[in-house]
């Protein structure tokens, strides 16, 4: 799953800084944080991901019976942390087969919760949050967090969107009616408050969902 690290918002190659520019630089989107590949999931993987993390890395916690981790994602480099966070999990959908969730925390403008909710970004429109009512809430790290439905995006995918901790928190759930978990005051815990706890995590194979496709894509 190695590879060299690309832009959060269209999945193209970038530059590394160099002479000219301190920044990573996509040729269609200017500066960005660079989205690192993505390793198989294990607790270790995780473990380093969580330590170097400047947002908050969200997960349900406890899982729902039966879900594992399957992966996790992030864009930023050794230097500034990360600056946005992709946590994969799979498991029983609430009305049967298989379901999988992506919870992506971000800062202002990376773009990396507008690839994998299939949605033009960086970010969510003041048409989503601004101009009506929430459609559900979770608690994220102890607090209850309005979530809106983002109804623009692909048929294959429920997304919702809010803020928590005073960044962007997504939540893609494939299939669209997976989605239904979202309902139910979905308990997050951001892992940089887990502790040892890490330890006891069920990890499962690598989801697919969490190699995020380019914009557009299903």
């Amino acid at each position: 799953m190695r590879g060299e690290p690309s832009c959060p918002r269209c999945g193209g190659r970038v530059r590394a800084p160099g002479l000219f520019t301190d920044t990573w630089q996509c040729d269609a989107h200017g500066a960005v944080h660079p989205l690192q590949p993505v390793v198989p999931p294990s607790v270790e993987a995780l473990g380093v991901a969580v330590a170097r993390s400047q947002v908050p890395v969200w997960m349900p916690w406890p899982l729902p019976v039966g879900w594992l981790f399957t992966g996790i994602a992030h864009a930023g480099d050794d230097v500034s942390g990360a600056r946005a966070t992709a946590v994969a999990c799979s498991g029983p959908g609430p009305l049967g087969g298989a379901g999988e969730l992506v919870l992506i925390a971000e800062e202002l403008g990376v773009g990396l919760g507008a690839r994998y909710a299939g949605i033009d970004g960086p970010d969510p429109g003041p048409e989503i949050t601004a101009k009506r009512a929430p459609q559900t809430k979770v608690m994220a790290a102890g607090r209850p967090t309005p979530l809106w439905h983002v109804p623009d995006a692909p048929d294959d995918r429920a997304v919702f969107v809010g803020e928590a901790r005073g960044l962007w928190l997504w939540a893609v759930a494939w299939p669209e009616q997976a989605g239904v978990m979202m309902y139910d005051e979905l308990v997050l815990t951001d892992l940089r408050d887990a502790g040892a706890e890490l330890e006891l995590l069920p990890c499962g194979a690598l989801s697919p969902r969490i190699l995020a496709q380019p914009w557009g894509a299903a």
